[in-house]
C-alpha cells in the first residue's frame, strides 16, 4: 500500500478554546522557566572552577539535553494552542519523531551514567578520580549520544516505511510512535513488538540498573557514620527524584502494546515539559555547592557592573586620565617624577 498522506493534524491536549488559551500561557511560562533554569546551570558549571567534578560534568549535559528535548515539542505545542488547525507535514512529523526519541533516550542513558557516578563516588571514594577521569566521562557522554541515535534511528525507520493512506488525525500534540502506528494502513503487530523491545526495554533495563546502583549504595551505609550517611543521601536524593519523575512515565508509555490511552497526552506533558523544568530546581535547591557557585557568580557580575558604572561616572565629571611616567613635550622626552 502506498503512502498518500502529506500532513498530519494534531488534536492537541484540549478542544475547548478557553482552555487552550490558558494552556498556551502556562506552557509558555513553563518553557521560559525551563530554558532559564537549565541555561543557568550550564553557565554556572562552566564558569565555576569549584564545580569540576564528574557529577557536575554530567549535570551540565543533562541540562543541555533537557533544553533540546523540550524544544522539540514545547514551541509547537504553544503555537498550536493558538491555532485552529494544528497541522504538521509528513517530513516534519518524522523529524520530530526522530529528535524526540534521540534526546529522550540520550537523557535516559545520561541519568544511568550519573547513577554509576554516584555509586563510584560513595562506594569507592579513594579511587573515584582515577575511575571517573575526564577521558572516561567524555567517552560515557559520547556513548550516551550514540545509543540515543541508534535507538531513534530504529524507531524512525520502522515508522517512516509504514503506509499511511488516511485518516491523518493524530490524537496527540506531537508525533510519537504509538499514535502513528494507530494510523498505519497495515498490520503493525510486529512493528509494535519491536517498539516495545526498543523503547520499553531500554527504559526498563536502565531503570533496573539505576535502582540496583542505589540499592548497593544504601547497603554500603551500614559501614558509614551518621554524618557520612547524611552526605551520601543528600548527594543521591536529587538524582533519585529526577529518575522517578522521568522514568515512571516513560515505562508507562513504552513498556506496553502499541495502544493509545486518553492519559497518554498528559503523561507526555509531564516528561517532555514538567520534568525538564523541575530538574534545575531540584538540583539547585538541594545542592549547596551549586547555590553557592550561583551566588558567587551573581556577586561577581554585580561588582563588575558597579565598577563599570563608577568608571563611566568618574569620566563624566572630568577626572583627568592618569599621566604616564614618560611623556613627550615639544618633541623632547621628559620624565615626570611621582
Amino acid at each position: 500500500m502506498e503512502n498518500n498522506v502529506t500532513e498530519f493534524i494534531f488534536m492537541g491536549l484540549f478542544q475547548n478554546e478557553k482552555v487552550q488559551q490558558l494552556c498556551s500561557f502556562l506552557f509558555s511560562f513553563f518553557y521560559i522557566i525551563l530554558m532559564t533554569g537549565n541555561f543557568l546551570i550550564i553557565m554556572t558549571i562552566q564558569r565555576s572552577p569549584n564545580l569540576n567534578s564528574p557529577m557536575y560534568f554530567f549535570l551540565s549535559f543533562l541540562s543541555f539535553v533537557d533544553i533540546c528535548y523540550s524544544s522539540v515539542t514545547a514551541p509547537k505545542l504553544i503555537v498550536d494552542s493558538q491555532a485552529k488547525v494544528k497541522s504538521i507535514s509528513f517530513a516534519g512529523c518524522m523529524v520530530q519523531l526522530f529528535f524526540s526519541h534521540l534526546f529522550g533516550c540520550t537523557e535516559i542513558f545520561i541519568l544511568t551514567v550519573m547513577a554509576y557516578d554516584r555509586y563510584v563516588a560513595i562506594c569507592k571514594p579513594l579511587r573515584y578520580m582515577t575511575i571517573m577521569d575526564r577521558k572516561v566521562c567524555s567517552v560515557m557522554v559520547v556513548t550516551c549520544w550514540l545509543g540515543g541515535f541508534v535507538h531513534s534511528f530504529i524507531q524512525t525507520i520502522l515508522t517512516v516505511q509504514l503506509p499511511f493512506c488516511g485518516p491523518n488525525l493524530i490524537d496527540h500534540y506531537f508525533c510519537d510512535v504509538h499514535p502513528l502506528l494507530k494510523l498505519a494502513c497495515t498490520d503493525t503487530y510486529v512493528v509494535g513488538l519491536i517498539v516495545i523491545a526498543n523503547s520499553g526495554m531500554i527504559s526498563l533495563s536502565s531503570f533496573v540498573i539505576l535502582m540496583g546502583s542505589y540499592i548497593v549504595i544504601l547497603l554500603s551505609f551500614k559501614t558509614r557514620s551518621s554524618e557520612g550517611r547524611r552526605k551520601a543521601l543528600s548527594t543521591c536524593a536529587s538524582h533519585i527524584i529526577v529518575v522517578m519523575l522521568f522514568f515512571v512515565p516513560c515505562v508507562f508509555m513504552y513498556l506496553r502494546p502499541s495502544t493509545t490511552f486518553t492519559e497518554d497526552k498528559m503523561v507526555a506533558v509531564f516528561y517532555t515539559i514538567i520534568t525538564p523544568m523541575l530538574n534545575p530546581l531540584i538540583y539547585t535547591l538541594r545542592n549547596m555547592e551549586v547555590k553557592n557557585a550561583m551566588k558567587r557568580l551573581w556577586m561577581e557580575r554585580l561588582l563588575d557592573r558597579k565598577k563599570r558604572d563608577s568608571g563611566v561616572k568618574l569620566s563624566g565629571i572630568g577626572i583627568a586620565p592618569v599621566v604616564p611616567v614618560s611623556t613627550r613635550v615639544a618633541g623632547k622626552k621628559s620624565t615626570i617624577s611621582p
